[in-house]
């Protein structure tokens, strides 16, 4: 019997927020990933980044600051130093951790493009913010080079752009190849590096790709069995944080669909993920989504916990 194969789509809580942090959150990531790859999945890991790409955006944009002679780094090449960086300690720890089980299983992180269309809606109204906070000053050198930024009340101004839908995962060919190896991959990182495709060549864009959009995406395009969403809830809630708040152990798109109308799932926390669920389980319709935290992993596969979602 071939394994199941799954997408595992790993939120902040399972990087931490600065390099110490994320030095010690993989370790138990790592954890949880090895309990699954120890119950007989196959597994494709891609992760969010939001905090890890700041956090490069800004120190490269600090050293221009303070040498002229260099010149500021891309939203692109960020992209890319963080999808290395994250997959680094990923995969270093998740290799000790089955090599502690006795495990050998290869560890790999793909460096991952993703096309998006240049005249996605998205390029015209950018809303995520990246970056330090800046002064009025560098706000309107910003604005100068062609940039978007808004003003934080408080804090300053931050630099804003695009996350344009995603079109084509450009090495998924490597990655079905690895997986279908049945080796572990690490792909997409923080939704992918965002190019835009122009006679045959690649260039970076300017913006970001929402990593629940791709993972969504991912899994439907490995044709996965699951995509399995870790976030920091241990399931998906109706009237979330309200005292009538009900936990959701199931439900089908039709239903999900529902609960978008109804206004039930936050627009930058939840809604992302049923959307990503949808739109995999329309490519899979015999596939399952389950949504979980990384701490409740084991819990969930058990059927103890989660939101598990159907066509």
């Amino acid at each position: 019997m071939s394994k199941k194969k799954v997408v595992v789509s790993l939120g902040h809580d399972a990087l931490g927020y600065t390099i110490m942090e994320q030095w010690d959150a993989v370790k138990d990531t790592a954890k949880a990933l090895a309990d699954l790859v120890e119950a007989d999945y196959q597994l494709t890991i891609t992760h969010s980044n939001g905090p890890q790409v700041s956090m490069i955006h800004k120190a490269m944009t600090e050293l221009r600051r303070i040498y002229i002679d260099y010149t500021p780094a891309p939203m692109c090449v960020c992209s890319a130093m963080s999808q290395g960086y994250v997959g680094y300690d990923i995969q270093n720890s998740l290799k000790a951790e089955l090599m502690s089980r006795g495990i050998t299983k290869p560890v790999s992180t793909i460096l991952t493009q993703v096309t998006v269309d240049p005249y996605d809606e998205a390029f015209y109204a950018p809303q995520k913010a990246i970056g330090r906070y800046m002064s009025r000053e560098d706000a309107d050198m910003e604005i100068k080079k062609g940039n978007y930024v808004e003003e934080v009340p408080g804090k300053g101004f931050q630099r804003i752009v695009a996350a344009p839908k995603p079109l084509k995962i450009v090495e998924i060919d490597a990655i079905r190849t690895l997986a279908d190896a049945d080796q572990i991959v690490i792909a997409c990182g923080g939704g992918g590096i965002p190019v835009i495709e122009q006679q045959h060549a690649y260039q970076g864009a300017s913006a970001v790709i929402e990593k629940d959009c791709i993972a969504g995406k991912l899994a439907s395009d490995l044709m996965a069995d699951e995509l399995i969403i870790l976030t920091s809830v241990d399931m998906v809630y109706k009237n979330f944080g309200k005292e009538d708040q009900e936990g959701i152990s199931s439900m089908t798109v039709a239903e999900a669909q529902n609960y978008i109308e109804e206004g039930q799932f936050g627009a930058t926390d939840m809604l992302p993920k049923i959307e990503a669920a949808i739109a995999y389980l329309a490519k899979k319709p015999d596939g399952q989504v389950l949504i979980t935290s990384l701490a409740q992993t084991n819990a969930a596969l058990k059927g103890k916990t989660g939101t598990i979602i159907t066509a």
